[in-house]
């Protein structure tokens, strides 16, 4: 998936909708990072809504999103998964640009974040909010100093021994990761000084996570390599 302009401004209001049909099998992905600017007031709003059909299966592997300093940004995520779909979704965010020297000092990023079963019932729900400058991002129980965080979430028949198995897996330097297990789901969260490192936990995890989850080997997007 490309957005032409490449980011999202102040005032912008972009809309993503996609429908998995029964029994199909979809992968998104982007071609690079996705973009939040920063804003002298206006807001800028993203809503994603992901439908997947009875037995279908989505995967929704977008790299990184980067929330510069000052953007005033909205994300709001709604999954509606049927009967026995199978779902792999993940969301990286970095907080200001740390390789370039640049920390999220000015702005407020919202996130909200709605999986349901059939009929509407709640799976996982989530809201977040994090200010520029907040003390939550440098305390120990907020962000600890780390400006990447992501989570990883898959949705279908996972055994504990796949679990162990991505609890087992090597975390590259600087990264912290936390598996969770809920009813019919799994949750990966992690934070990482740099976007890169945490990255590729996540596609590690991913390839270990596809062959059960998906039945499908766990071979990489081609355009993640361009």
């Amino acid at each position: 998936m490309l957005h032409p302009p490449g980011g999202i401004a102040g005032g912008d209001r972009l809309a993503i909708e996609v429908e998995v049909a029964a029994g199909a099998h979809a992968l998104l992905t982007t071609p690079g990072a996705a973009k939040w600017y920063g804003s002298i007031g206006p807001r800028a709003q993203q809503s994603l809504r992901l439908a997947v059909a009875a037995g279908a299966a989505l995967e929704w592997l977008p790299q990184e999103t980067i929330v510069f300093d000052g953007a005033l940004a909205d994300s709001t995520v709604e999954i509606e998964l049927a009967e026995g779909a199978r779902l792999a979704w993940w969301e990286l965010v970095c907080l200001g640009r740390p390789a370039a020297g640049e920390r999220f000092e000015r702005g407020d990023w919202r996130q909200a974040l709605r999986i349901t079963r059939p009929g509407g019932a709640p799976l996982f729900v989530e809201r977040g909010r994090l200010r520029g400058g907040d003390p939550l991002l440098a305390s120990p129980v907020g962000l600890a100093g780390l400006p990447v965080l992501g989570t990883l979430l898959a949705a279908g028949e996972i055994d504990a021994d796949t679990l162990a198995r991505l609890r087992a897996l090597p975390r590259p330097d600087g990264v912290t990761l936390g598996w969770t297990r809920l009813d019919g789901l799994v949750c990966l969260r992690g934070l990482a000084p740099q976007a890169e490192p945490l990255r590729e936990a996540f596609a590690a995890a991913w390839q270990a996570l596809r062959p059960q989850l998906l039945g499908r080997p766990p071979i990489t997007p081609r355009i993640w390599r361009t």
